[in-house]
Protein backbone atom coordinates (compact mmCIF):
# COMPACT_ATOMS: atom_id res chain seq x y z
CA UNK A 1 0.00 0.00 0.00
CA UNK A 2 0.77 3.46 -0.87
CA UNK A 3 1.61 5.90 2.15
CA UNK A 4 1.24 9.72 1.70
CA UNK A 5 4.94 10.49 1.84
CA UNK A 6 5.35 8.07 -1.53
CA UNK A 7 2.39 10.20 -2.91
CA UNK A 8 3.93 13.08 -2.05
CA UNK A 9 7.10 12.24 -3.09
CA UNK A 10 5.57 11.45 -6.35
CA UNK A 11 3.41 14.65 -6.46
CA UNK A 12 6.71 16.73 -6.57
CA UNK A 13 8.11 15.55 -9.80
CA UNK A 14 4.44 16.67 -11.24
CA UNK A 15 4.94 19.32 -13.64
CA UNK A 16 1.97 22.32 -12.89
CA UNK A 17 -0.21 23.22 -15.75
CA UNK A 18 -2.15 25.78 -16.58
CA UNK A 19 -6.32 25.36 -16.65
CA UNK A 20 -9.38 26.98 -16.69
CA UNK A 21 -12.35 26.29 -14.57
CA UNK A 22 -15.32 28.39 -14.33
CA UNK A 23 -13.87 30.61 -16.54
CA UNK A 24 -10.89 31.00 -13.62
CA UNK A 25 -7.32 30.47 -14.46
CA UNK A 26 -5.71 27.92 -12.31
CA UNK A 27 -2.35 26.31 -11.88
CA UNK A 28 -2.45 22.56 -10.37
CA UNK A 29 -1.07 19.13 -10.24
CA UNK A 30 -2.26 16.26 -9.47
CA UNK A 31 -0.87 12.63 -8.18
CA UNK A 32 -3.39 9.49 -8.17
CA UNK A 33 -2.15 6.31 -6.70
CA UNK A 34 -4.15 2.62 -5.67
CA UNK A 35 -5.12 3.96 -2.48
CA UNK A 36 -5.50 7.93 -2.45
CA UNK A 37 -4.39 10.91 -3.99
CA UNK A 38 -3.26 14.42 -3.76
CA UNK A 39 -3.63 17.41 -5.46
CA UNK A 40 -2.51 21.08 -5.21
CA UNK A 41 -3.99 23.83 -7.06
CA UNK A 42 -3.37 27.66 -6.86
CA UNK A 43 -5.21 30.67 -8.52
CA UNK A 44 -1.65 32.56 -7.91
CA UNK A 45 -3.64 34.46 -5.08
CA UNK A 46 -4.03 31.15 -3.22
CA UNK A 47 -2.92 27.97 -2.75
CA UNK A 48 -5.16 25.08 -2.18
CA UNK A 49 -4.42 21.17 -1.22
CA UNK A 50 -6.17 17.53 -0.41
CA UNK A 51 -4.56 14.62 0.43
CA UNK A 52 -6.93 11.98 0.54
CA UNK A 53 -6.20 8.05 1.76
CA UNK A 54 -8.36 4.86 0.85
CA UNK A 55 -10.75 5.76 3.22
CA UNK A 56 -11.55 9.04 2.91
CA UNK A 57 -11.86 7.87 -0.69
CA UNK A 58 -14.42 5.32 0.01
CA UNK A 59 -16.16 7.68 2.61
CA UNK A 60 -17.00 10.80 0.07
CA UNK A 61 -17.95 8.05 -2.69
CA UNK A 62 -21.10 6.94 -0.41
CA UNK A 63 -21.79 10.07 0.42
CA UNK A 64 -21.90 11.59 -3.16
CA UNK A 65 -23.13 8.37 -4.90
CA UNK A 66 -25.78 6.90 -3.33
CA UNK A 67 -26.54 5.04 -6.42
CA UNK A 68 -23.00 3.10 -7.64
CA UNK A 69 -21.06 0.53 -5.57
CA UNK A 70 -17.54 0.93 -6.72
CA UNK A 71 -13.91 -0.35 -5.21
CA UNK A 72 -11.99 2.23 -4.17
CA UNK A 73 -9.72 1.36 -6.84
CA UNK A 74 -11.78 1.82 -9.37
CA UNK A 75 -12.65 5.23 -8.65
CA UNK A 76 -9.15 6.60 -8.10
CA UNK A 77 -8.91 5.45 -11.57
CA UNK A 78 -12.11 7.06 -12.82
CA UNK A 79 -10.96 10.66 -11.28
CA UNK A 80 -7.33 9.99 -12.68
CA UNK A 81 -8.88 9.64 -15.75
CA UNK A 82 -11.32 12.74 -15.36
CA UNK A 83 -8.55 15.26 -14.35
CA UNK A 84 -5.76 14.32 -15.92
CA UNK A 85 -7.20 15.40 -19.53
CA UNK A 86 -8.27 18.41 -17.76
CA UNK A 87 -4.88 19.37 -16.35
CA UNK A 88 -3.68 18.39 -20.36
CA UNK A 89 -5.95 20.98 -21.74
CA UNK A 90 -8.23 18.03 -23.41
CA UNK A 91 -11.55 17.36 -20.86
CA UNK A 92 -13.84 14.89 -21.47
CA UNK A 93 -17.10 16.72 -23.45
CA UNK A 94 -19.38 14.37 -20.94
CA UNK A 95 -17.10 15.66 -17.77
CA UNK A 96 -18.10 19.32 -15.54
CA UNK A 97 -15.84 21.09 -13.05
CA UNK A 98 -17.22 23.82 -11.14
CA UNK A 99 -15.22 25.89 -8.26
CA UNK A 100 -16.62 27.06 -4.98
CA UNK A 101 -14.68 28.38 -2.10
CA UNK A 102 -16.10 27.76 1.13
CA UNK A 103 -14.95 29.37 4.20
CA UNK A 104 -11.42 30.03 2.91
CA UNK A 105 -10.94 26.52 1.13
CA UNK A 106 -11.58 25.37 -2.78
CA UNK A 107 -13.87 23.02 -3.78
CA UNK A 108 -13.21 21.28 -7.46
CA UNK A 109 -16.52 19.69 -8.17
CA UNK A 110 -16.57 17.11 -11.09
CA UNK A 111 -19.87 15.36 -12.44
CA UNK A 112 -19.16 12.77 -15.61
CA UNK A 113 -20.14 8.99 -15.55
CA UNK A 114 -19.16 5.45 -13.84
CA UNK A 115 -20.31 2.85 -15.10
CA UNK A 116 -23.20 3.99 -16.69
CA UNK A 117 -24.42 5.77 -13.95
CA UNK A 118 -23.76 10.01 -12.93
CA UNK A 119 -20.82 9.83 -11.20
CA UNK A 120 -20.14 13.14 -8.66
CA UNK A 121 -16.82 13.95 -6.85
CA UNK A 122 -15.82 17.00 -4.88
CA UNK A 123 -11.91 17.52 -4.13
CA UNK A 124 -12.23 19.69 -1.06
CA UNK A 125 -9.42 21.37 -0.22
CA UNK A 126 -7.54 23.27 1.68
CA UNK A 127 -5.51 26.37 2.29
CA UNK A 128 -2.07 24.26 1.81
CA UNK A 129 0.28 24.97 4.27
CA UNK A 130 3.24 27.28 4.01
CA UNK A 131 5.75 24.43 3.95
CA UNK A 132 3.88 22.99 1.10
CA UNK A 133 3.95 25.68 -1.14
CA UNK A 134 7.74 26.29 -0.27
CA UNK A 135 8.17 23.08 -1.62
CA UNK A 136 5.94 22.80 -4.96
CA UNK A 137 6.26 26.25 -5.61
CA UNK A 138 8.55 29.08 -3.93
CA UNK A 139 12.06 27.13 -4.51
CA UNK A 140 11.53 25.65 -7.60
CA UNK A 141 10.22 28.69 -9.34
CA UNK A 142 14.14 30.00 -7.33
CA UNK A 143 15.49 27.03 -9.09
CA UNK A 144 13.89 27.44 -12.69
CA UNK A 145 15.31 31.11 -12.23
CA UNK A 146 18.65 30.88 -11.44
CA UNK A 147 19.02 27.80 -14.58
CA UNK A 148 17.25 30.18 -16.94
CA UNK A 149 20.24 32.88 -15.40
CA UNK A 150 22.81 30.40 -16.27
CA UNK A 151 21.21 29.32 -19.94
CA UNK A 152 21.31 33.30 -20.56
CA UNK A 153 25.30 33.41 -19.58
CA UNK A 154 25.71 30.64 -21.28
CA UNK A 155 24.04 32.04 -24.40
CA UNK A 156 25.41 35.57 -24.58
CA UNK A 157 28.75 33.93 -24.46
CA UNK A 158 28.51 31.74 -27.13
CA UNK A 159 27.30 34.90 -29.31
CA UNK A 160 30.40 36.34 -28.29
CA UNK A 161 32.52 33.70 -29.49
CA UNK A 162 30.36 33.10 -32.68
CA UNK A 163 30.73 37.15 -33.35
CA UNK A 164 34.70 36.98 -32.94
CA UNK A 165 35.03 34.02 -34.93
CA UNK A 166 32.46 36.06 -37.93
CA UNK A 167 35.31 38.86 -37.78
CA UNK A 168 37.93 36.85 -38.10
CA UNK A 169 36.45 35.09 -41.00
CA UNK A 170 35.65 38.71 -42.58
CA UNK A 171 39.20 39.90 -41.46
CA UNK A 172 40.50 36.49 -43.57
CA UNK A 173 38.53 38.51 -47.00
CA UNK A 174 35.08 35.67 -46.33
CA UNK A 175 32.10 37.58 -47.45
CA UNK A 176 28.39 36.63 -47.35
CA UNK A 177 26.42 35.04 -50.38
CA UNK A 178 23.42 36.34 -49.18
CA UNK A 179 23.36 39.65 -47.34
CA UNK A 180 19.83 39.32 -45.96
CA UNK A 181 22.08 36.77 -43.58
CA UNK A 182 24.27 39.73 -42.25
CA UNK A 183 23.82 40.77 -38.66
CA UNK A 184 25.16 43.16 -36.30
CA UNK A 185 27.62 42.22 -33.42
CA UNK A 186 25.88 41.69 -29.64
CA UNK A 187 25.53 44.09 -27.45
CA UNK A 188 24.85 42.56 -24.41
CA UNK A 189 24.03 45.58 -22.33
CA UNK A 190 21.59 46.81 -25.46
CA UNK A 191 20.01 43.19 -25.68
CA UNK A 192 18.88 43.30 -21.89
CA UNK A 193 17.43 46.81 -22.38
CA UNK A 194 15.31 46.22 -25.15
CA UNK A 195 14.14 42.97 -23.38
CA UNK A 196 12.87 44.74 -20.35
CA UNK A 197 11.54 48.10 -22.54
CA UNK A 198 9.56 45.81 -25.14
CA UNK A 199 9.50 41.94 -24.44
CA UNK A 200 8.74 42.15 -20.78
CA UNK A 201 5.50 44.34 -20.98
CA UNK A 202 3.89 41.85 -23.09
CA UNK A 203 5.36 39.04 -21.61
CA UNK A 204 3.85 40.53 -18.19
CA UNK A 205 0.84 41.52 -20.00
CA UNK A 206 -0.12 37.87 -21.27
CA UNK A 207 -2.09 37.40 -17.80
CA UNK A 208 -1.88 33.93 -15.89
CA UNK A 209 -3.04 32.12 -18.17
CA UNK A 210 0.13 30.62 -19.73
CA UNK A 211 2.25 30.75 -16.41
CA UNK A 212 3.25 26.90 -16.93
CA UNK A 213 4.27 26.49 -21.08
CA UNK A 214 5.34 23.62 -22.08
CA UNK A 215 8.90 24.69 -21.97
CA UNK A 216 9.07 25.61 -18.28
CA UNK A 217 6.63 22.49 -17.52
CA UNK A 218 9.91 20.17 -18.67
CA UNK A 219 12.13 22.61 -16.29
CA UNK A 220 10.05 22.39 -13.48
CA UNK A 221 10.25 18.76 -13.78
CA UNK A 222 14.15 18.60 -14.48
CA UNK A 223 14.88 21.02 -11.53
CA UNK A 224 12.57 18.88 -8.81
CA UNK A 225 14.22 15.26 -10.14
CA UNK A 226 17.51 17.02 -8.67
CA UNK A 227 16.00 18.20 -5.88
CA UNK A 228 15.01 14.74 -5.23
CA UNK A 229 17.85 13.18 -5.79
CA UNK A 230 19.90 13.68 -1.94
CA UNK A 231 16.27 12.03 -0.67
CA UNK A 232 16.50 9.57 -2.43
CA UNK A 233 20.33 8.62 -1.26
CA UNK A 234 18.99 9.11 2.28
CA UNK A 235 16.06 7.06 1.93
CA UNK A 236 18.43 3.95 -0.48
CA UNK A 237 22.26 4.54 0.80
CA UNK A 238 24.32 3.19 -1.52
CA UNK A 239 25.68 0.01 -0.68
CA UNK A 240 29.74 -0.83 0.21
CA UNK A 241 30.90 -2.32 -2.88
CA UNK A 242 33.28 -5.04 -1.50
CA UNK A 243 34.39 -5.86 -5.04
CA UNK A 244 35.89 -2.27 -5.60
CA UNK A 245 38.57 -2.43 -3.29
CA UNK A 246 41.98 -2.82 -4.52
CA UNK A 247 43.55 -6.32 -4.43
CA UNK A 248 45.12 -6.72 -1.46
CA UNK A 249 43.32 -4.08 0.71
CA UNK A 250 41.44 -5.87 4.25
CA UNK A 251 38.64 -3.94 6.31
CA UNK A 252 39.66 -3.26 9.36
Amino acid sequence: MECSEELESRLLTQPWASVCFDESTFIAKACFGDTGYMLLISDLSGVWYESADAEAVEQRSKELNKRLTAHVSSVLQRLHGLLSPALAGQPHAATSFSCQRPAGGLSLRVRSELSGLPFYWDFRCRPAPVATVCRHLVRPLIGMSLALQHQVQELTSLLLRKDAEIEDYRESGATLSRDRLRTEPFQEETFLQNFMAESLPQICSAGDGHAFTSALRQLYMAVMLQEAKPARKRHHPAQPQIASLPSGTRGH
